[in-house]
């Protein structure tokens, strides 16, 4: 039996396979969510992994957010001011605000939160603070930025959805060392995170925190009033899909965020299933490189893989053989948006040069030295993708150190910038959320500041110079310009390899009401029957 048809096979007993883990999801107050991977660690400034993310909406609230549009609206906010020319912000809270141990949220806790963000979010954090010569608490509602210098998308930066986003914590917890992980969760959110329930690898518990004031706005992605309809949003934690498309089946859960798209036929059969591309903008997969160790370091290296990646492998590998689900990108942007472009997106197009790759790798100085290749098996987009890469590794002459790891764990490791012998690494996978890819703005892993970039840490003078050029630019058709040129350029310095463009499906049970499509899961106005 081939893999297909196993998980078909399993799916369709999935009840008998999920019933010792999992009671019947019959309470109509209580949602059993299936993430899309294990939530290994929770701060959401440590890490840019969207399940924590994901967890943090709910824990957590921003000053702003974003809508469908990707338009910031006001959210904790009530009301701001910017001067002429964009250089002195101030902000006012709304009223109600409160932390999960009943404090008020006051602008100092803002203040410390935002300055522990700024550190780590490398595309508008770091511009910001860089340009900030005060940022005060005016009074205890009030704050304010003094910039040396305009900076005109400061709401985008305050209510974006990219990681890692603007959560608002405590004064006392917003302290701590951006680069340590707390270990205290008081959120200022719609759900209180119950960590005495929390076991990672089996679930997480949110409960409904009712000193929670939502906005009176109809509520839109991040943005209006986030009212929970549940005392209680369980996560469990279903590495297995086809366990988890059976237990969906079955109903002992209510919600799959990212169901194998194999399973797809057999959930639509199921009368009592409903399924959906999850978000329309989709997702760009990610094949990373450490620039800062041989034999990445050199950009013939990195171009050895470039130009012997093949994208259909890759979507094949992830989505299956469905082709309108996935498409071949020769881009960093996401494609039907307005700044999409091809330029310099030749090296991924055509046929495969092996030879050509082998012939760049000696130039780089290969000599058959180990490469640490970071596979989190228990996410099936990045095994997909894993799986490819150690083939296609192979095929070029390198050799693989294929290293099976759970997501948590490629999370930790991939902050390192130790060698790849001594705990650090050479490549890993990921995939990146097509609304964070539509401009520099959210792009985290498009930033090439060197020591402050994503992991991996790519440096590049030219595409830095084209992402301030971007910023600045005065219209529309300067934007696309620009953007075709910063395309191009990373692309010839090879910051990461993209594997494709895709999309995703999401699956619930048809007692379910108000399930969104949203780069992210919506909670607030979902309902139970």
């Amino acid at each position: 039996m081939d893999r297909r048809g196993f998980l078909k096979t399993a799916a369709a007993v999935g009840g008998a396979l999920a019933a010792p883990r999992l009671s019947l999801a019959a309470d109509t107050k209580v949602l059993r969510f299936v993430p899309q991977a294990n939530l290994a660690n929770l701060d959401p400034i440590w890490t840019t992994q969207y399940v924590v993310r994901n967890a943090s909406l709910l824990i957590w609230d921003t000053l702003l957010g974003v809508d469908d549009q990707l338009t910031p609206k006001p959210q904790m906010v009530e009301s701001w001011d910017a001067t002429a020319d964009s250089k002195t912000w101030t902000f006012k809270l709304r009223p109600g605000l409160k932390f999960h141990d009943g404090e008020p949220v006051l602008a100092k806790d803002v203040v410390a939160s935002i300055k522990r963000w700024w550190v780590r979010d490398a595309p508008m954090g770091v511009p910001i603070s860089k340009k900030t010569d005060a940022l005060e608490a005016v009074d205890d509602k009030t704050f304010r930025f003094r910039l040396n210098a305009p900076y005109s998308k400061m709401l985008f930066a305050l209510g974006k959805s990219s990681t890692p986003a603007l959560f608002i914590m405590p004064e006392r917890i917003a302290s701590t060392d951006p680069f340590k992980q707390i270990s205290e969760y008081v959120g200022s959110g719609p759900m209180r995170f119950r960590k005495d329930e929390w076991v990672p690898g089996a679930k997480a518990i949110f409960e409904k925190f009712d000193g929670y004031v939502p906005r009176d706005e109809k509520a839109n992605w991040l943005s209006g009033g986030k009212r929970i309809h549940f005392d209680r949003i369980e996560w469990q934690i279903i590495p297995d899909g086809a366990t988890a498309g059976g237990a969906l089946q079955s109903g002992e859960v209510d919600w799959l965020e990212t169901p194998l798209s194999d399973l797809i036929p057999l959930l639509r059969k199921n009368a009592d299933v409903a399924v959906d591309i999850a978000d329309p903008l989709g997702n760009i997969g990610s094949f990373r490189m450490n620039h800062l160790y041989p034999p990445f370091n050199d950009e013939r290296a990195r171009r050895a893989v470039q130009i012997a990646l093949s994208q259909e492998d890759y979507m094949e590998a992830v989505v299956g053989d469905d082709t309108t689900l996935w498409k071949t990108l020769p881009s960093y942007f996401t494609p039907g948006t307005p700044l999409y472009t091809e330029e310099g997106g030749h090296y991924l197009k055509g046929k495969r040069d092996y030879d050509q790759a082998k012939k760049l790798l000696a130039e780089a100085g290969y000599k058959g030295e180990p490469v640490s290749l970071l596979v989190a098996t228990d996410v099936a987009i990045t095994k997909a993708q894993g799986d490819v890469t150690a083939d296609l590794l192979k095929r070029i002459g390198m050799n693989v150190k294929y290293e099976a790891l759970d997501w948590g764990t490629v999370g930790q490791r991939r902050a390192s910038k130790e060698p790849p012998d001594k705990g650090g690494w050479n490549i890993f996978h990921t995939w990146h959320a097509g609304a964070d890819c539509v401009n520099p703005a959210p792009y985290t892993a498009l930033d090439c500041s060197g020591p402050t970039a994503w992991f991996g840490w790519p440096k590049s003078d030219l595409v830095q110079s084209k992402i301030e050029e971007w910023y600045a630019a005065p219209d529309l058709a300067t934007e696309k310009k620009v953007i075709g040129e910063l395309n191009k350029a990373g692309m010839d310095f090879v910051i990461y390899v993209p594997t494709g463009f895709f999309r995703q499906y999401q699956a619930w049970r048809k007692n379910l009401s108000g399930v969104t499509k949203a780069p992210f899961p919506v909670f607030w106005d979902v309902t139970k029957t």
